[in-house]
């Protein structure tokens, strides 16, 4: 009699195509700093290996830089390339694992964002009602 072997999933196959780490979904200013340039985008998610960012003009797959957020800067390279009709998606994997703080306050940084707008520009129209610089 023959004996057949189960086959049992190791952990490189058995991953693929799932992320490696819950997603925190966002629409928030960031920017990608590269030794071309800096960029400004929209960070749409923000996992502790990754993140997903929209830009003007996407970078190709391979270019590194800073992801700066929320007085964070994290460094990473981006993995993927999505164009679109105005603009296009970068994603971003992280040399480093973010800890699970950073990603709470930039959270927070969203949370609080809309709020601190409205503060800054009230102040904006008050200095220039009252005239001051």
């Amino acid at each position: 009699m023959l004996e057949r072997a189960i086959p049992v999933p190791d952990e490189a196959t058995e991953n693929v195509g799932r992320r490696a780490a819950a997603r925190l979904r966002l629409s928030i200013p960031a920017r990608f700093i590269t030794i071309c340039g800096t960029h400004d985008s929209i960070l749409l998610d923000l996992s502790q290996t990754g993140a997903r960012i929209a830009l003007e003009t996407p970078m190709a797959p391979g270019a590194a830089g800073y992801l700066r957020v929320a007085h964070l800067e994290i460094f990473g390279e981006a993995v993927r390339c999505k164009h679109g009709t105005h603009g296009g998606v970068n994603g971003i994997a992280f040399d480093e694992l973010l800890s699970h703080a950073a990603v709470l306050a930039v959270r927070h940084h969203a949370e609080t964002l809309q709020q601190r707008d409205r503060e800054a520009l009230r102040e904006q129209v008050r200095r220039w009602v009252t005239g001051e610089k």
